[in-house]
């Protein structure tokens, strides 16, 4: 669809069919649903690493990611808009603010975690290739972030590249029960 047409215009638009939209909800929501009672069934045979790699929790995940396109395309072919619908936020809590300025050099205001994230398929049969390999590229590339932040003056308190989920900042808790 073009970026020139009515629905990206200045103007309000008038009668707009929400049924498509609706309809991309209801299969998304679908298929949360059937996301959440798979993924209780994994974990009940498994732990949690090999069910973050089981290949129905993938097929899963991947469609689930389908289908949030095709609610953006939904969105953005009916309104013109650019829904940002993926976008995992938590609130701080009770505290945050106490605890994000501790061991912070002298002068830093504030720091914040900032996530780029990829779901990465696995390559075609036969490719000399792993997905093991994607973290040690995610790796390399998040050095040459911090470096190029820390070139423009911020202060790089910590990163990291994960599989599976962010990484969690400032959260030894784990490295102790080992």
């Amino acid at each position: 669809m073009s970026h020139e047409d009515a629905t990206h215009g200045p103007a309000p638009l008038g009668d707009v069919d929400p049924d498509p939209m609706h309809r991309a909800v209801d299969s998304l929501a679908a298929a949360l649903h059937e996301y959440v009672d798979a993924a209780v069934g994994v974990r009940a045979e498994f732990g949690a690493t090999e069910a973050d790699e089981d290949p129905r929790i993938l097929a899963l995940e991947h469609r689930v990611g389908t289908l949030n396109g095709t609610l953006f395309d939904a969105l953005h072919d009916a309104l013109g808009m650019h829904p940002d619908l993926t976008t995992s936020v938590w609130e701080p809590g009770a505290g945050h603010d106490e605890a994000a300025h501790q061991d912070l050099p002298e002068g830093t205001i504030r720091a914040e975690a900032f996530y780029l994230g990829f779901v990465v398929a696995d390559p075609p049969a036969g490719a000399s290739m792993t997905l093991d390999g994607v973290i040690e590229m995610l790796d390399e590339a998040g050095e040459q972030a911090a470096s190029r932040l820390a070139e423009g003056g911020y202060q790089v308190l910590e990163w990291a590249a994960s599989r599976g989920m962010a990484p969690g900042f400032g959260d030894d808790s784990d490295e102790d029960d080992e």
